[in-house]
């Protein structure tokens, strides 16, 4: 009890301790308050940052700030329509039809897995077989009904997505354009004594910036890789499936093996043990080993490393409470909170001052 009450007097008598603290508390209050409301600004304010690098690349070449600014947010406006009228239809009609064919994929299956017995009797029986699979069936049936449902509600709520179409894209050509004047007007509202928190900012925001660019670039290769072999391989759902294991490297250790599963599935159901199956086996763990030991260690060189069950944890913790947005900047939120533990004052600290 009393180191407790020590470590409170020894943070409450700095003034910079407690300004990074009430502006870590204060942010995090309005994210949980009002961050479903502020949606569409949080997605603003988050695409405005990612695109910001680009902006300081096109200054790099001579351009004045504002014509860096328009180029950008061409790029930006043009992958946005590509997005929504060409590549999100496409993925819904692949989720679709995938969904209503998953029964009866998992039924050949169950034929599939219904020889074991008499090859295996010792080890499994045709009651087993069918239980686990009548509980997969059913898990697939559910989720298969669930994504249907999840298009139909989406396709029916046309509000919320002419707000996201026309406000978001709105709202991240002044965030850049504006960036300067923003940042000042924010800044009358932090703490004068903002040593240590502008400390941690200047850490954070250097290893967020070569995460995400590394990391989009990441889904981008490995995504262009899977959808080339697939295609070229004649796989079904190739835009998806691939869209998929390009989605996976956001979730370090585990996104590719789930990934995994489905391609596989696919592909078994397609072609059977034939040579197909397995010339796509062979590609596919080419490409994940090429982004494992090739890929992620280039891209990421600059980035803090953080040991591997910590990059998990802050996945489960930061995925829980923030959804995608949680899991794509779990290692950024996780590098903050690295660098808030080595700034924040300690005791040695204050034994030296």
């Amino acid at each position: 009890m009393e180191q407790i009450k020590q470590w409170f007097n020894r943070v409450l008598a700095n003034s910079e301790a407690l300004a990074l603290a009430g502006t870590l508390l204060v942010g995090l209050l309005a994210i949980l308050w009002v961050g479903d409301l502020l949606s569409p600004v949080l997605a603003s304010i988050v695409i405005a940052y990612l695109l910001e690098g680009i902006v300081v690349k096109f200054k790099s070449f001579g351009l004045s700030r504002k014509l860096a600014v328009i180029a950008s947010f061409s790029l930006f406006m043009a992958l946005f329509s590509y997005m929504i009228f060409g590549l999100i239809p496409l993925l819904s009609i692949q989720t679709v039809e995938l969904a209503q064919q998953l029964p009866g994929m998992l039924n050949q299956g169950v034929d599939l897995f219904l020889g074991l017995p008499e090859k295996y009797p010792n080890f499994i029986t045709e009651d087993q077989v069918k239980l686990v699979f009548g509980q997969v069936s059913a898990e697939a049936i559910k989720y298969g009904q669930g994504l249907l449902s999840f298009s139909v509600t989406s396709v029916l709520n046309i509000v919320a997505l002419v707000v996201y179409l026309l406000l978001v894209p709105m709202m991240v050509f002044f965030f850049l354009m504006d960036k300067v004047d923003i940042v000042k007007w924010f800044a009358c509202f932090l703490p004068s004594n903002r040593r240590l928190t502008t400390e941690v900012w200047s850490t954070v925001n250097e290893q967020i910036a070569n995460y995400v660019r590394g990391k989009i670039w990441e889904i981008l290769i490995v995504w262009a890789a899977c959808f080339i072999a697939f295609s070229l391989l004649g796989l079904n759902y190739a835009v998806l499936l691939s869209f998929l294991v390009g989605l996976s490297v956001l979730v370090p250790y585990v996104g590719a093996t789930v990934v995994t599963i489905p391609v596989l599935f696919v592909a078994y159901m397609q072609w059977g043990w034939g040579n197909a199956f397995f010339y796509l086996t062979t590609v596919f763990l080419i490409i994940q080993a090429l982004d494992g030991y090739v890929l992620v260690p280039l891209l990421f060189s600059e980035v803090v490393n953080i040991h591997p069950v910590a990059i998990i944890v802050a996945i489960l913790f930061f995925g829980g409470a923030w959804g995608f947005w949680g899991v794509f900047f779990a290692i950024p939120l996780a590098t903050l909170v690295q660098a808030v533990l080595v700034a924040w004052p300690s005791r040695h600290d204050e034994i030296e001052t």
